[in-house]
């Protein structure tokens, strides 16, 4: 039987491409105030966005419950034995954490592996889609996850943030940090690293910022998959499409929205790319390049 894929709504994989390679999405949870949602679910990207740029308190986030994990394995297991869980980094989230707690409280036989992607929104997004097509191609539980783990280090997130704003409500960075940003009017270049946020660089100005991502992608050789996606800056995404169209075909370019986990932190105007290198054989990882 085909291999089962889970994963998380932080995926950020959209709908419809979710629905066609099979993958089952379980949501993270939204307060605003003693109001609780599932992201993706129970609340539209519209309304949360919406509700974020006007409400005077931002909203939290929390993990899954690990009995929601439970119930989805045990539903798959009649369907398959073989289930691969790939979730958002364990340093963001304890969403990771309630999947191996789910597994363990799981009785229907069914071998289940359960993955830390070290990494966030569309980059994990193309994990979850890359062991997809993996299952439907045939391959066993054991080759997915051999695959998706070599895959890890060599899939690359980061992103421009319009204001530090929201990081800096979210408890992500310090007051000095946010106040800096605001005063120079820079747009803070973001990524991933051993599943950590971290800062890549500042550029004054959006259209710096918007210029630096195209560099950055062109920095990477080797690309196999790509990935885009926005909070509120959709027509800003097409755009950045067109310009990378140049590194890499057109219609294989995933396009998406952040939910409403990650725009909880990201805030609106966000633009983010996500790729994963094919493999470069036994040499280190290559950095994009820097243009300066």
């Amino acid at each position: 039987m085909t291999v089962r894929v889970v994963t998380d709504s932080t995926a950020d994989i959209p709908a419809d491409v979710a629905e066609v390679l099979d993958i089952a999405v379980v949501p993270l949870h939204i307060h605003f105030g003693e109001e609780t949602y599932e992201d993706g679910v129970t609340i539209t990207s519209e309304e949360f966005y919406r509700r974020l740029t006007t409400e005077p308190h931002l909203p939290k986030t929390s993990a899954p419950a690990s009995g929601t994990f439970t119930e989805v394995y045990e539903r798959l297991a009649r369907e398959t034995d073989e289930i691969v869980s790939i979730h958002i980094s364990s340093k963001l989230s304890a969403t990771h954490s309630s999947a191996l707690l789910g597994r363990e409280a799981a009785t229907a036989s069914c071998r289940i592996e359960v993955i830390d992607s070290y990494s966030a929104s569309i980059g994990l997004g193309l994990l979850a889609i890359r062991a997809a097509r993996l299952a439907r191609e045939g391959a066993s539980l054991d080759t997915v996850v051999q695959d998706i783990t070599a895959a890890i280090p060599r899939t690359h997130y980061f992103g421009v943030v319009d204001t530090l704003e929201y990081l800096h409500k979210g408890g992500r960075i310090g007051m000095a940090t946010a106040l800096l940003g605001s005063i120079l009017k820079v747009k803070p270049l973001l990524g991933l690293r051993d599943g950590v946020a971290h800062p890549i660089e500042r550029v004054r100005g959006r259209q710096k910022a918007f210029d630096r991502l195209c560099e950055m992608v062109a920095g990477y050789s080797g690309i196999s998959s790509l990935a885009i996606a926005h909070t509120t800056a959709e027509e800003e995404m097409e755009r950045l499409g067109a310009r990378l169209a140049q590194f890499f075909p057109a219609d294989r370019i995933l396009r998406s929205r952040c939910g409403a986990t990650l725009g909880t932190y990201l805030g609106p105007n966000t633009l983010c790319v996500a790729l994963i290198r094919e493999d470069a054989g036994n040499g280190p990882t290559p950095e994009p390049r820097h243009a300066h």
